[in-house]
């Protein structure tokens, strides 16, 4: 454990990393967590104390409350030591300020930045919108055309965002190949890596340079509240707070604690998630009423030869393609779901359904893939949370019953 407390300096399983990590002793105390400090302003006993703390600005350092205090350093600390080959981790008041924070940290106007072509819609947005503004170009790329990524790069080129899998598609790309061709030019790699988190894929193992999170999702757990996080290995990561400081990005130390007490079950959820995820997405695979199933982790998925060879876990939330149907009926069948919600998000505890259409925003890769019938284009997501299973299967039987009566 970090600190004070007793370490025998032995590799510790990501299990205990969860539980232990950020719990100094001299934040914690003799209680187990960390308090929740709250203030704006932090005294100094004489002026030689802030003189001295002026040349130690940063993580552990008492200064002024936009620099953080102890239940920010904390959880900070424990993101660190969950993403391996990591030196530091900064936070945001939500994942698109994370994203945002990260992008802005590396790029300059006329620069070119790539984003993956299946990216989460406010990242799209935030690249032809907010950076153009910039002066910064976003040009899109197809994350399964490995052979042709190289071509996609150009001399302006800085930097690449990932996501892996899409959070709608669930495509799963070869990120390990895609950053070495990206090192070799001189990009930076960034990924949002919000599905699988570090539990599940280590990634700036996997080479990428920049690891991005939601901890809104799974790392909160209980759908209460809005942070995002960026880490980094020693070359990025203090340009990463760096930034942040100007652009005065500060969590609030309220949902700092309540993301440290999310952080403490993730794993016990997170599989949990998974394992019901696949005996749903394995009981949509054998209905007439679905077309495809889109869950990396389910064998016969595509995609799930890479998650298995880089992934070391998987999530809850996965997508299922309706057969030959109309957007009436998906209507139908989201408004019959008993035990599942309605509503954007996931990784917390409860079931969520989402339709969603991409079609409209996919502009190098196609949609509907190649090889699938006309008529299978529209998408449920789902995001399965901790109920019962069987209550979930039982729910969408009921669900496609209803869908299907007109």
């Amino acid at each position: 454990m970090s600190g004070d407390r007793k370490d025998s300096g032995k590799p510790k399983g990501i299990a205990t990393r969860l539980a232990e990590g950020g719990r100094r002793l001299e934040w914690t105390m003799p209680v187990v967590n960390p308090p929740v400090w709250r203030g704006s302003t932090h005294l100094f006993a004489n002026d030689a104390e802030r003189e001295k703390a002026l040349g130690k600005i940063g993580d552990g350092q008492f200064f002024y409350g936009r620099h953080g205090s102890p239940t920010q350093w904390a959880l900070s600390e424990a993101l660190t030591e969950i993403e391996p080959g990591a030196a530091g981790t900064v936070l945001y008041p939500s994942g698109v300020a994370a994203i945002a924070g990260a992008l802005m940290a590396v790029l300059r106007p006329g620069d070119v930045l790539l984003v993956t072509d299946n990216a989460y819609d406010p990242s799209r947005a935030m690249a032809t919108g907010l950076l153009t503004d910039f002066g910064v170009e976003a040009r899109f790329f197809d994350p399964m055309d490995t052979d042709g990524f190289a071509a996609a790069i150009c001399e302006r080129t800085r930097a690449v965002l990932f996501e892996n899998p899409g959070s709608l598609t669930m495509e799963v790309c070869d990120v390990p190949a895609l950053t070495a061709i990206a090192r070799e030019h001189g990009v930076i790699s960034l990924i949002d890596n919000t599905w699988a988190s570090p539990i599940g894929f280590p990634a700036l193992e996997r080479g990428c340079d920049i690891a991005i999170m939601s901890l809104t999702k799974h790392v909160g757990g209980h759908s209460d509240l809005l942070l995002g996080s960026a880490s980094a290995g020693a070359k990025y990561y203090p340009r990463l707070k760096r930034t942040a400081q100007a652009l005065g990005q500060v969590v609030s130390p309220d949902d700092a604690a309540l993301a440290l007490r999310g952080l403490r079950t993730m794993k016990v959820r997170l599989e949990q998630s998974t394992r019901s995820a696949l005996a749903i997405a394995e009981w949509l695979k054998a209905r007439p009423e679905v077309a495809h199933v889109l869950c990396p982790p389910l064998p016969g998925s595509p995609g799930h030869e890479i998650w298995a060879r880089d992934f070391t876990g998987g999530c809850g939330l996965f997508t299922f393609i309706l057969e030959g149907r109309t957007p009436q009926h998906r209507s139908r069948f989201v408004d019959a779901l008993e035990h599942f919600g309605i509503g954007y998000s996931w990784g917390g505890y409860e079931s969520l359904a989402l339709p969603f259409d991409p079609e409209s925003i996919r502009t190098d890769s196609p949609w509907p893939p190649a090889g699938w019938n006309e008529g299978d284009r529209l998408g449920i997501r789902l995001s399965i949370g901790l109920e019962d299973t069987n209550d979930l299967i039982a729910d969408c039987e009921q669900a496609f019953a209803i869908m299907d009566t007109e």
